[in-house]
């Protein structure tokens, strides 16, 4: 392919990579702020001091293992993307495992769940299941996500995020009381398992904003290169143009020096 065409094919992937950030951006915001009112509400129902008196809240054991979330690419190139990725799962041996991006080739006893990162919406409802069943049992004495995280348009890092247990910012709720009539453990398992798998769909648009980024980056690096190799094959096919001038300069002036002698 020549040059001029290649580098309309890569002006069209970072034009798209571009449009990708800004989408998955704005829906990370617009779940972000969901977020915020999400937790807000459950500090008040958590953080309620008679619930707390009352020992009716989520402890999980310390005991039991833990459980680790990895969000990756399933992109080819990434693989500077998804390398603390693959070294985090490498330092988290006895941790059970669910990872997400077809690039990660690890698995173990562990890995209880492994899917491609263009089939987390469509396999969604197994990830909520297991998180479901491991809320309500408290089989896990932490859940943690790991992903890169988008800042802005030339930022990303490599994040930890504990889920669960959930940590609020702020003071017991003493002004309020609940009259409940369901199971609570089943309602706080149900309300936190809700709100874990919520996060995990926004971090999940977060990573794909930070994964654009990096295919932005690599795409304007290489129009950078093929600017480069273009304004090289300009100056070779100048030098050889002068070359084929002075030639011909050079051939002229010997014949006109023969006839002159003949």
């Amino acid at each position: 392919m020549k040059t001029e065409s290649l580098k309309k094919v890569v002006k069209v992937m970072n034009f798209h990579s571009l449009l990708r950030v800004d989408k998955a951006k704005a829906k990370a915001n617009e779940l972000m702020n969901v977020s915020a009112e999400l937790t807000k509400l459950m500090a008040r129902i958590m953080y309620n001091k008679n619930l707390i008196l009352d020992k009716n809240m989520l402890v999980p054991d310390k005991s039991k293992p833990k459980l680790s979330i990895y969000i990756a690419s399933d992109y080819g190139f990434c693989g500077n993307f998804n390398a603390m990725i693959n070294s985090q799962i490498l330092k988290d041996e006895k941790c059970y495992k669910i990872i997400i991006g077809k690039q990660i080739k690890y698995t173990d006893d562990l890995t209880i769940l492994k899917i491609d990162k263009k089939s987390f919406y469509d396999e969604f409802g197994r990830i909520e299941k297991i998180i479901r069943e491991a809320i309500l049992n408290l089989s896990y004495s932490e859940i943690n996500v790991y992903y890169n995280h988008y800042y802005n348009s030339t930022t990303f890092n490599f994040v930890e995020k504990k889920v669960f247990p959930i940590e609020f910012e702020g003071e017991y709720y003493e002004g309020e009381d609940f009259t409940l009539e369901t199971d609570v453990h089943k309602m706080l398992s149900s309300m936190t398992a809700f709100y874990i798998c919520y996060e995990l769909k926004m971090y999940e648009k977060n990573c794909y904003a930070a994964e654009n980024i990096k295919r932005s980056v690599i795409t304007k690096l290489s129009l950078d290169k093929l600017d480069e190799i273009e304004e090289e094959n300009k100056a070779k096919e100048i030098k050889e143009r002068n070359e084929q001038t002075i030639l011909k300069t050079v051939e002229n002036f010997k014949k006109t020096k023969y006839i002159k002698k003949g």
